[in-house]
């Protein structure tokens, strides 16, 4: 038996034996998510461990943003959470077409719905845009505030922003969105493209529910100095979520490290993180799971789908 076979058996019965309900993924059963400590909770008061994809930049990769693609993601690829990675600055994102890409958001939000699946609504930007955000995530909490298929992501990755600018522009947009959804989980980032967890845990945003923290990872680049800064935080009961990640290096290119990847996913098992791979796109990339042949409405073959999004598929499944 060779090692990844093993670490697979060792999983599976972790999860067989663990008080988490994953199995069973539909909306339908899981109802509103809470968080408790450092997990997410569902409606029984049971522990959920979301797993799923992220969509590419909806500015370069809108093909893929439709019902067809969620329904094959939640059926096939066995997800119960995709993430829609709404591009803010670059050309046809958010700031130059701000109708078209919420209209291709809320379309996809509404498949998630429709096909009874948690959506991460990403603002995927790497700098402060308050009054923007506020607009966005106000109209998005009103019209989808009351459905508990929703998850806010209010900032993607801050870069060379200290911890009290995005601390300042949470504690607002947070409020804009409670003024309208009460309950629904919100996701905010932490400096250095999400990797200054260890600040946030020494002095986190207070008196929310229902807040978490996101973590990203690029297995061949963070290695065990960010797992460290991971175990810190949780030590001290700040609830982390793993919005992004990759088994590659940080630019989305180059090797794959199945080794460190492997060490990720057990420090995720282990801790019952929820997680989300990165990317449902076809750049030629290491980090876009498909080829350019790709059917724009899933049912990929095994030609159409990269190694990266073959170890997702496998990675997910083995749940």
């Amino acid at each position: 038996m060779n090692i990844s076979s093993a670490y697979l058996i060792v999983i599976i019965c972790y999860l067989l034996f663990s008080n988490i309900s994953v199995f069973t993924q539909d909306v339908k059963y899981h109802g509103q998510l809470k968080v408790k400590e450092v997990n997410i909770l569902n409606k029984n008061n049971e522990i959920v461990v979301l797993k799923g994809v992220s969509f590419g930049w909806h500015n370069w990769w809108p093909r893929f943003y439709n019902s067809e693609i969620v329904k094959y993601l939640k059926e096939e690829w066995k997800c119960n959470v995709v993430r829609l990675a709404m591009g803010i600055e670059p050309e046809n994102g958010y700031l130059k077409n701000p109708d078209w890409s919420e209209a291709l958001i809320e379309k996809v939000v509404e498949a998630a719905i429709e096909n009874d699946i948690y959506v991460v609504v990403d603002w995927h930007s790497h700098n402060i845009y308050i009054k923007e955000a506020i607009d966005f995530f106000t109209k998005i909490a009103k019209k989808y505030g009351d459905k508990p298929h929703l998850i806010y992501e209010i900032f993607n990755e801050p870069e060379r922003i200290s911890w009290e600018e995005v601390k300042r522009y949470s504690i607002e947009v947070i409020n804009a969105i409670r003024q309208y959804d009460p309950d629904n989980i919100i996701l905010v980032g932490c400096p250095h493209w999400d990797q200054d967890i260890h600040i946030v845990a020494d002095n986190p945003i207070l008196d929310y529910e229902n807040i978490m923290y996101t973590v990203h990872f690029y297995a061949a680049a963070h290695k065990q100095p960010l797992r460290d800064k991971v175990v810190y935080a949780l030590n001290k009961k700040i609830p982390i979520f793993v919005s992004e990640c990759g088994a590659m290096n940080y630019d989305g290119n180059g090797s794959i490290d199945y080794d460190e990847w492997n060490k990720w996913m057990q420090l995720i098992y282990e801790n019952k993180l929820s997680w989300i791979a990165w990317s449902i796109a076809d750049k030629d990339e290491t980090c876009s799971m498909l080829n350019k042949t790709a059917s724009s409405t899933g049912n990929w073959d095994e030609k159409e789908i990269k190694e990266w999004g073959k170890l997702v598929l496998k990675t997910l499944k083995s749940f």
